[in-house]
């Protein structure tokens, strides 16, 4: 059964025009999969998990943001963005998305989330 913020993500990927939609089911896709119970909701009006990764679709381009809290400095030199406690991936198509380097993220930040 779906969970109201399931139903609220739902709604938010399919409303996103092309190819910002595809980008956010293959991210939710590869979250959902790898974490099948992790608490997923809307915060600030895009889709949030754990409260440490997130998605947003942009005029020409998704976010696949998350927090830097557990990374290195160098780690962190990998990845863009200007804020102090969260990181971003920009992905502007599908073949953008390197599913190797999303579970990386995925692994080290919900370490304590796995069955």
């Amino acid at each position: 059964m779906l969970t109201n913020g399931t139903t609220l993500v739902d709604k938010y990927i399919d409303k996103q025009k092309l190819p910002q939609k595809e980008i956010c089911k293959k991210l939710r896709q590869i979250i959902l999969k790898t974490y099948p119970t992790i608490k997923e909701e809307m915060k600030l009006g895009v889709p949030y998990y754990e409260d440490k990764i997130y998605i947003v679709a942009l005029k020409n381009h998704v976010n696949f943001g998350f927090s830097i809290k557990d990374f290195t400095k160098d780690e962190i030199k990998k990845f863009k963005g200007s804020g102090k406690t969260t990181k971003v991936i920009e992905i502007y198509s599908l073949k953008d998305i390197n599913e190797k380097d999303i579970l990386n993220i995925l692994k080290k930040l919900l370490k304590p989330y796995e069955a």
